[in-house]
C-alpha cells in the first residue's frame, strides 16, 4: 500500500514508499535517490525511504517500466478511481468520492487547454450577476411589484420612473449647477489668462526665458490660477460626472436583475411569463417582432441629437464622442432583441423616462429654481424643435 505524502508537482507526484531494503539482501552499494539510513546488518527490519515518481493521469507508475491500474489512497482518504484529486482542486472524469460519502461534481480550478478562458469569462459574468448589489435590485422590483400589485410590465415601468426620478434626476440637476459655474467661470478665466500672458512676457524679457520657458511657466501658473478658482466656486469639472459613476451602475444592475428574474426557474418567472401585454405577452422571451428594440434604438438617438443641438461649436473630442453614442444606441438594437422582453422592456422605459427629465430640465423655472447663472433661453423648446427642423428636416 502506498501512501501519498507530498502535494502534485508539475504532473508527477513524489511518493516517500516504505518497503524493505534491496541492499539488505543484495550487500550491494545504494542506487541513486536511496535515502535508507539504516546499517547493514538490520537485516530484514531494515526500512529504507526510496523516492518514486507517480503519475497523475489513470496510472499509478510504481517501478520504471511497471504500470498499475490500482487507485490511490491519499492521506486525506480521498479515493481517485479516475484521476488524482489535488490541493487545488483538479477535475476528474467521473467525480472524487471523499471519505464522507459526499460527491465532489466536476468544479475543479484546472486552467489549462482553452477552456480555461471561456470558464474565466464565465466566472466574471457569474459573479457579476450574483453580487450584492443585483441582488437587492431583485428584491426592490419583486417587493414593487408585490406592493403596487400591477402586472409584471407596468410595474417594470413604474420602478424604473421611481429610480430615475429619485437618484438620477437630483444627480442631473446637480450636474447642470456645476456645468454652469464652470461656463460662468470662462469670462473670469479669460482675462485672468491675458493678463498671466503679459506677466510672464514682462518676465521672459527681464530673466531670459525661451520660448519654450514661457510657455511651461504660463501654463503652469494658469492651471494653479484655475485650481483655485474652481476651490473658491466648489465646481470642479469631474463632480459633472458624478451622475454617469452613478447611473451607469444602477442601469447594470437593474438589468441583471431582471434577466435573473426572467430565467430563474421559480414563481417570479413563472408570473413574469404572463406579465406581458400586447405583442410581448412573455416576459422571459425575447421580442421576435424587433418593436421593443426598434424603439430604444430611436429614443437612444433622439436623446443623442438633443444633447448635439446644444453645441454650437463642437470639438473634435465632443464629435468623436457623439458619433461614438450613436454607433452604441444602433448596436442596442440587436442586443434588445436577444435579450428577455423584460430587459428590453426596462431599456426602453429608462431610456424615454431620460429623454423626458432632459426636456424637463431644460424650462427656465427649473433654471429659476436652480438660481443657474449662464443664460438660457426663455423658450427652449421651440428653440429646440427650430434647431432639430433646421439640421434634419431641409
Amino acid at each position: 500500500m502506498l501512501t501519498v505524502k507530498s502535494l502534485l508537482r508539475f504532473g508527477n507526484l513524489q511518493l516517500p514508499v516504505q518497503r524493505m531494503c534491496p541492499a539488505v539482501f543484495s550487500k550491494k552499494s545504494l542506487l541513486p535517490g536511496h535515502t535508507c539510513s539504516a546499517p547493514w546488518s538490520a537485516g530484514l527490519s531494515a526500512v529504507c525511504c526510496h523516492i518514486l515518481p507517480v503519475r497523475t493521469l489513470s496510472e499509478v507508475l510504481t517501478r520504471p517500466g511497471l504500470r498499475t491500474s490500482l487507485h490511490v489512497w491519499t492521506s486525506s482518504g480521498l479515493r481517485t478511481p479516475s484521476g488524482v484529486w489535488t490541493p487545488s482542486g483538479l477535475r476528474t472524469l467521473s467525480g472524487p468520492c471523499t471519505s464522507s460519502g459526499v460527491r465532489r461534481l466536476s468544479s475543479g480550478g484546472g486552467g489549462g487547454g482553452g477552456g480555461g478562458d471561456g470558464a474565466g469569462e464565465a466566472g466574471w459574468y457569474n459573479n457579476l450577476s450574483d453580487s450584492a448589489p443585483v441582488h437587492l435590485c431583485e428584491h426592490f422590483l419583486v417587493s414593487m411589484q408585490q406592493v403596487n400589485g400591477l402586472p409584471w410590465w407596468l410595474s417594470i415601468i413604474m420602478s424604473t420612473l421611481c429610480v430615475r426620478t429619485l437618484i438620477t434626476l437630483p444627480l442631473a440637476a446637480y450636474q447642470m449647477v456645476i456645468i454652469a459655474k464652470v461656463e460662468a467661470l470662462q469670462v473670469e478665466i479669460s482675462g485672468l489668462a491675458k493678463r498671466l500672458r503679459y506677466e510672464v512676457s514682462v518676465c521672459a524679457r527681464e530673466r531670459g526665458w525661451t520660448e519654450k520657458q514661457s510657455r511651461f511657466q504660463f501654463q503652469k501658473n494658469l492651471r494653479r490660477i484655475v485650481s483655485k478658482l474652481y476651490v473658491r466656486d466648489n465646481c470642479h469639472p469631474f463632480k459633472a460626472s458624478l451622475l454617469v459613476w452613478v447611473q451607469l451602475p444602477l442601469w447594470i444592475s437593474l438589468s441583471l436583475a431582471l434577466r435573473n428574474l426572467s430565467l430563474d426557474q421559480s414563481a417570479v418567472q413563472s408570473n413574469m411569463k404572463a406579465g406581458g401585454i400586447l405583442w410581448f405577452s412573455d416576459l422571459t422571451l425575447p421580442d421576435s417582432t424587433w418593436i421593443l428594440p426598434v424603439c430604444l434604438g430611436l429614443t437612444n438617438l433622439l436623446v443623442v441629437e438633443v444633447f448635439s443641438l446644444q453645441r454650437v461649436n463642437p470639438s473634435r473630442v465632443q464629435k468623436f464622442v457623439t458619433n461614438s453614442i450613436r454607433a452604441f444606441s444602433v448596436l442596442m438594437i440587436p442586443i434588445a432583441a436577444s435579450v428577455p422582453s423584460s430587459m428590453a422592456l426596462y431599456w426602453f422605459s429608462s431610456s424615454l423616462v431620460g429623454f423626458s427629465h432632459n426636456l424637463l430640465l431644460r424650462s427656465p423655472a427649473i433654471h429659476r429654481i436652480l438660481k443657474l447663472k449662464s443664460q438660457r433661453s426663455e423658450s427652449p423648446y421651440r428653440d429646440l424643435l427650430s434647431a432639430f427642423v433646421s439640421k434634419y428636416c431641409k
